[in-house]
């Protein structure tokens, strides 16, 4: 696909104010660091919510956490990894094993590569040396997805806890919790001077979520036929965030259908984004892909005025239906900002397929985003699997029943039997 310049892709002020809006400010690449302090309020509910880092000269959908959030990263398959929970700092002369057992391998990324100027790294497996250990049934964990939810036990359940605690202090109708796991690669910008999992630890990262063709093709022939009363559906669809001058913390994501005519957009719901409570990347060594859990809350109907929702739709409308551009969409030029508040930061195409049973749903898209700010685009697939009997049960059991616990480690050996 043709690369769009900026300058054909994204406009200047507003058709319906002179008032010129400043460019909207990007998260920076996620850090797997776990510590996040500061909090912010927004508009749309009571309670706190906590940002990253950002460069404020950069454009793009924001990332918010809810306050003292966790973000975590871990290996998983080790028979002998390193304990990551141990607080000794003493530099990790207890990760010999770790470290003759794996290595950082780069890892092709065109849009990362342009944005860094360099490919991040993943790490693998080092079999050269796992042959030396006498292969791999003496090195790799037989459970490795016992050892993914115990280590994420604390966590998961100080998470769930601060859910429920959000959803009791406000209306319960608008908040929908949600856990789902992702599927990806986790890359590493550089390389620490000294490799050992808690200086690994230490590198800023994210989670790579664009999966190969030979992947998803295992998910369709492989895994769904194994799944229980499935139901299957299809759908297309266009999201379009836009930010608000008034809130420059917050993102209104637009899902959009295509009008019959298939030459403009029907807004079908907003959102605001996502609030994550807890982020867990793990490594998952031996394995085709890596993993990330998330657990994160939305607001589903935010309370909207009638001129903001007229503003919200002068964009949306504004917007032209084009294959040939990254995103799928484009703006003339001046229609892609309205009211002197709302403006395009980025936009999605997808092509989803959903495979639903009574607890859960996995989901095989094919996405095609542009980020305005940084003028970055990419095509990818992605495969999801949503969780919704733990989410169910956590609003009926106490926080520290063990059942909860049992239901993750049963998604976890689904996760790492069948999908993995």
């Amino acid at each position: 696909m043709a690369y769009i310049p900026p300058h054909k892709r994204q406009s200047g002020d507003s058709n319906c104010s002179s008032t010129s809006l400043n460019p909207v400010p990007t998260p920076t690449p996620e850090s797997l660091s776990p510590l996040f302090q500061r909090t912010l309020n927004l508009r749309s509910s009571s309670f706190d919510r906590k940002k990253k880092n950002r460069d404020p000269n950069r454009g793009g959908p924001r990332i918010v956490f809810a306050p003292n959030a966790t973000s975590k990263w871990f290996p998983v398959g080790l028979a002998s990894s390193f304990d990551y929970s141990d607080d000794d700092d003493d530099g990790g002369e207890d990760d010999s094993p770790f470290m003759s057992l794996t290595k950082l391998e780069p890892f092709s990324l065109e849009s990362y590569e342009r944005k860094f100027g360099a490919k991040p790294r993943a790490l693998v497996l080092n079999y050269d040396r796992i042959k030396e250990y006498g292969g791999e049934g003496r090195v790799l964990l037989e459970d490795p997805w016992r050892f993914a939810a115990e280590n994420l036990k604390d966590d998961f359940l100080s998470a769930i806890q601060k859910v429920k605690d959000e959803i009791r202090d406000n209306d319960s109708k608008q908040v929908k919790p949600a856990l789902v796991a992702r599927f990806g690669r986790v890359i590493f910008r550089g390389a620490p001077r000294t490799f050992s999992e808690r200086n690994l630890g230490q590198l800023k990262g994210s989670f790579h979520t664009n999966v190969s063709p030979s992947f998803v093709e295992h998910v369709i022939k492989d895994v769904i036929p194994k799944l229980e009363t499935v139901v299957e559906l299809e759908k297309e669809k266009y999201v379009v965030q836009l930010s608000d001058n008034l809130e420059p913390d917050s993102t209104l994501g637009c899902t959009c259908t295509l009008s019959k005519d298939g030459k403009s957009l029907q807004l079908y719901k907003i959102q605001w984004n996502q609030v994550r409570h807890l982020v867990a990347d793990m490594s998952c060594l031996g394995k085709r892909v890596d993993l990330r859990l998330m657990l994160y809350s939305k607001i589903t109907t935010p309370a909207l005025t009638d001129d903001e929702m007229k503003c919200i739709q002068l964009v949306i409308g504004s917007a032209i239906v084009d294959p040939e551009v990254k995103g799928g969409l484009r703006w003339p030029l001046g229609t892609n900002s309205s009211g002197g508040r709302y403006t395009v930061v980025s936009a999605w195409h997808t092509h989803v397929k959903s495979f639903k049973t009574s607890s859960i749903r996995l989901k095989v898209q094919d996405a095609d985003r542009f980020d305005f700010g940084s003028s970055l685009g990419e095509v990818s697939r992605e495969v999801t699997l949503r969780l919704y009997d733990i989410i169910s049960n956590s609003q009926e059991l106490p926080t520290q029943d063990e059942r909860l616990i049992e239901m993750l480690k049963s998604n976890f050996k689904l996760i790492w039997d069948c999908i993995l």
